[in-house]
């Protein structure tokens, strides 16, 4: 798992505690497996998944009655990279905590910073070199519904700037406040269904290819509905 530079926006020497984030991949209450299982979407079309990986960044635990806690790190989950779905945050100090925070995308500081090294090296092949910024999501499968050249459906989302903008920031509410103590796994639900329906119904054979700004913001507003606690261990 890459990652960038020094994880935490705070020193706190009497910090301790240590939490993994877990993302798990679904769609809907299905692990996701590539190539082999059909599923459907919204519209009722079958489809298979081939690839899916995307940029979290810019982490955010919500404290109760105290400051938050900043993670200044990107990570890109793939799910072809076991280890890349779990994220290791450290130097977590004691109390309680309400939810959590992070963007999925990359900011516009980053963008515009060029290519990178760790998680936001090109060799991740998620920078587009025409456009001189990063791809913060790819999707890419397979439906019979598809009208592209061997039925293929790819949406390589990106953008920072307005009106065009796919930074989507996630926000979860724990059911309760929890103590850093007691939280050592936290499991996090994304849900490729949503993906493809949250907001707005994905018809593969009207809407099979987004890899520029056109119809961008429509795949942003449903991939940041993808996300949900499932258990805190």
């Amino acid at each position: 798992m890459a990652t960038l530079g020094v994880a935490m926006s705070f020193t706190n020497k009497a910090a301790e505690g240590k939490l993994t984030l877990v993302f798990d991949h679904y769609v809907g209450n299905q692990l996701l497996q590539f190539d082999s299982v059909n599923y459907k979407n919204g519209a009722g079309q079958s489809y298979i998944v081939t690839k899916f990986k995307y940029y979290i960044g810019n982490i955010r635990l919500k404290r109760k009655n105290a400051k938050d806690i900043s993670f200044e790190d990107y990570y890109l989950i793939n799910e072809e990279e076991e280890e890349s779905k779990k994220i290791m945050l450290e130097q977590i100090p004691h109390g309680e905590y309400t939810g959590i925070e992070f963007i999925i995308g990359v900011d516009s500081l980053h963008n515009c910073s060029g290519a990178q090294s760790g998680a936001l090296d090109p060799v991740n092949a998620m920078f587009w070199a025409w456009n001189s910024g990063y791809i913060f999501l790819k999707l890419e499968g397979k439906s019979s519904a598809s009208k592209s050249p061997g039925n293929i459906f790819e949406y390589h989302i990106g953008g920072y700037k307005q009106p065009a903008n796919c930074i989507r920031t996630i926000k979860l509410d724990f059911s309760k406040p929890l103590s850093a103590e007691k939280m050592k796994e936290l499991h996090i639900k994304v849900d490729i269904a949503q993906m493809l329906k949250a907001k707005t119904i994905v018809d593969f054979s009207k809407l099979s290819s987004v890899t520029d700004f056109h119809n961008a913001t429509t795949i942003a507003d449903n991939y940041a509905e993808m996300f949900s606690i499932a258990s805190v261990e």
